[in-house]
C-alpha cells in the first residue's frame, strides 16, 4: 500500500466513522502519513515504509475497528521510532511524565521522613512529574531540533 493510497483509505474510514475516538485514531494515522509524504525518503526507504505498510493488513475489516487500527498504528509508530528515529510530537515528554509518576514514591518516602509520610510521597509525585516534564520536553526540543519530529 503506498502512502498515498493509504491517506485514502484512512479519508474514507474517517467519512464512515461515527465516535470521536475512532475519529482520533484515523486523524492520528493522517497526520503521521501527510508528514511522512511532506519529507525526503529516498526510494529504497519509501518502499520500506509501504512494506511496513502492508504488513500491517489494513484493508482487513476487523469487528472491532477502533482496537485493530490503534494497534496497527502503535505497531507503525514503533516502526518508524525504530527504522528512521520518527518520534511524535511530545513523545518524550509522556515518557518523561510517566517515568517521574513511577519513581516519585521512591522520592516521597525519602521526604517522608522529614515530613508527614503520606506528605512527603505527595511532593515525592509532584517533584517527580516535574521533573519528568522538565527532562522530556528538553528531549522534545532536542529531536524537534534534529527534525525527527512528525
Amino acid at each position: 500500500m503506498t502512502l498515498q493510497e493509504a491517506i485514502k483509505f484512512f479519508e474514507g474510514l474517517k467519512t464512515e466513522a461515527i465516535k470521536k475516538s475512532e475519529i482520533k485514531v484515523y486523524d492520528q494515522f493522517l497526520h503521521i502519513l501527510t508528514e511522512l509524504k511532506k519529507r525526503d525518503f529516498s526510494k529504497n526507504e519509501i518502499q520500506f515504509i509501504e512494506e511496513e505498510l502492508d504488513s500491517l493488513n489494513l484493508g482487513s475489516n476487523p469487528e472491532n475497528r477502533k482496537k485493530f487500527y490503534r494497534k496497527a498504528l502503535n505497531k507503525f509508530k514503533a516502526y518508524l521510532k525504530d527504522a528512521f528515529s520518527l518520534i511524535t510530537n511530545g513523545y518524550y515528554t509522556s515518557l518523561g511524565i510517566g517515568i517521574g509518576l513511577a519513581f516519585g514514591p521512591v522520592l516521597g518516602v525519602l521526604l517522608g521522613q522529614f515530613f508527614e509520610r503520606s506528605l512527603g510521597i505527595s511532593f515525592g509525585i509532584s517533584i517527580g512529574i516535574i521533573i519528568g516534564l522538565l527532562a522530556g520536553q528538553y528531549l522534545d526540543s532536542q529531536a524537534k531540533a534534529a527534525g525527527n519530529i512528525i
